[in-house]
């Protein structure tokens, strides 16, 4: 009887805590549902009357929106592919190959984490501008694939798995690269869903590089083009066109965690547990 008190009041507060953290998000909804002429009478409450749908159509008719869109539907999708390449196949190789200076290389991917993204803010900025690749979604993906992160969550993942599994595909004359992707790679998919989320949302949200790389509206991403609009359009538009970007922008991001909450509890599982 006391195990089920405990557990309702626990029960409790993370559903009080869960309404807390929703609040501001409620909040945004309300306000970019609201007409102007209600929100400049007030801001209160969570439930629009009247409510209307103008904010998020003048979003979509007097601004780039939708190319916006589309760049950073591509810059993510795009950056997430790539880095679960890469990261998988580097994560393969310091876990089960035995290469000369494995060590040492390791830790020479692993000290990319302690190098801030302000410091080499500049030389990339010259870099790509002597190849002339500034405003092109190369520009936009190739600098954020040197992800330590995920190599080391990769790693972390495959020395996991018991090399009995590796052993068994050998005897039937499998290949290095076959044991790879018939055998290690599917075994991967928690960590790889974990790590695809988590790098679709960083590229989602990415503002620094892009506004950098990116000089022409037409090659902006989302983030840096609502952040460009609320310059333009905030004091015409009103609190409620605002609010309609921010719901905007992050709608993506909330569908995505909603459909693979589950993966990402099941990839840190894994990998944290080793």
């Amino acid at each position: 009887m006391n195990r089920t008190l405990t557990d309702r009041l626990i029960l409790a507060l993370v559903v009080a805590a869960a309404f807390v953290w929703m609040m501001p998000m409620l909040w945004v909804l309300t306000l970019s549902l609201k007409p102007n002429e209600e929100l400049v009478r007030s801001t209160n409450g969570i439930i629009p009357w009247p409510r209307t749908l103008e904010h998020f159509a003048t979003l979509l008719r007097v601004s780039l929106t939708p190319r916006w869109l589309l760049n950073s539907v591509v810059v993510a999708v795009g950056m997430t592919a790539a880095t679960l390449l890469l990261s998988s196949l580097a994560g393969y190789a310091f876990a089960r190959i035995d290469f000369p200076g494995r060590r040492a290389v390791f830790l020479l991917v692993m000290a990319g984490l302690m190098v801030p993204e302000q410091a080499i803010l500049v030389p990339l900025h010259a870099m790509f501008a002597d190849w002339e690749l500034h405003n092109t979604y190369f520009s936009l993906i190739a600098p954020r694939l040197a992800g330590p992160m995920g190599v080391f969550l990769m790693t972390q993942f495959f020395k996991a798995v018991p090399r009995e599994l590796e052993e068994a595909a050998e005897l039937d004359n499998a290949g290095r690269f076959k044991i790879f992707w018939s055998v290690m790679l599917p075994l991967s998919r928690p960590a790889l869903t974990t790590l695809g989320i988590f790098t679709f949302l960083f590229a989602w949200n990415d503002f620094l590089w892009p506004v950098v790389t990116a000089t022409q509206p037409e090659m902006y991403t989302l983030s840096v083009g609502l952040g460009s609009l609320q310059g333009n359009f905030a004091m015409s538009e009103g609190l409620g066109f605002l609010m309609a970007s921010a719901v905007f922008a992050s709608a993506p991001m909330l569908l995505l965690y909603v459909v693979f909450q589950r993966y990402i509890v099941q990839g840190i599982a894994i990998t944290g547990g080793k």
